[in-house]
């Protein structure tokens, strides 16, 4: 029986080195580097249409939208991941292990689209992570299969609350941010007909 060969570990520094001049995005965890390049033009419009509604009706309070070129680091765990889009609501935090300061650690809410080939890894293991982040107050996951969006609520002391809104003419609220999201605008121009997803 032959033995795999062993995985090559990297540091964190090297992981950054790494990303400053990637084609694509990678995660990274525990010396890993996990490629997350690739994605669908309906994964990308999802993306685009939830960062552009969150930015407009966001405008006039203090959180900032971030879309996915920003990393997020689990202090705790030592995860860095680029969430699709993420929404700021205190001044960033960076990873001090970052040298570009692409990295930040504070997020207050979260947002992914669900591919079929990331989303077990989206809602498993990454959010695990993403919850573990103490300054973060929602956590939405938004499916590109069809009009489904579902959040989880940080409630202090509690477990985190979930709900869903499924449909075009359903909103999502945010009650973190004081926002409700119509799905019709997320899914504006999403064309659920097609089988490419």
């Amino acid at each position: 029986m032959t033995l795999p060969p062993p995985k090559k570990r990297y540091t964190v520094q090297e992981y950054y080195a790494l990303e400053d001049v990637a084609e694509y995005k990678s995660d990274y965890y525990k010396g890993e580097i996990f490629d997350m390049s690739g994605g669908t033009m309906r994964h990308s419009l999802i993306c685009c249409n939830v960062t552009g509604e969150l930015r407009n009706r966001l405008e006039s309070s203090p959180c900032m939208v971030l879309e996915a070129n920003m990393r997020v680091k689990n202090k705790f765990t030592g995860l860095r991941c680029y969430p699709d889009a993420s929404v700021y609501c205190e001044p960033l935090e960076y990873d001090e292990e970052d040298p570009q300061r692409t990295t930040a650690t504070n997020p207050t809410v979260v947002f992914e689209v669900l591919s079929p080939s990331t989303e077990a890894y989206d809602r498993g293991f990454k959010s695990e992570n993403y919850r573990m982040i103490a300054s973060l107050k929602a956590h939405v996951l938004v499916s590109q299969d069809k009009p489904h969006a579902e959040i989880l609520v940080r409630q202090p002391g509690q477990p985190w609350l979930f709900s869903e809104a499924s449909g075009l003419d359903s909103t999502l609220a945010i009650p973190c941010l004081g926002i409700d999201l119509p799905l019709a605008r997320i899914y504006a121009r999403v064309d659920f007909s097609d089988d490419a997803s």
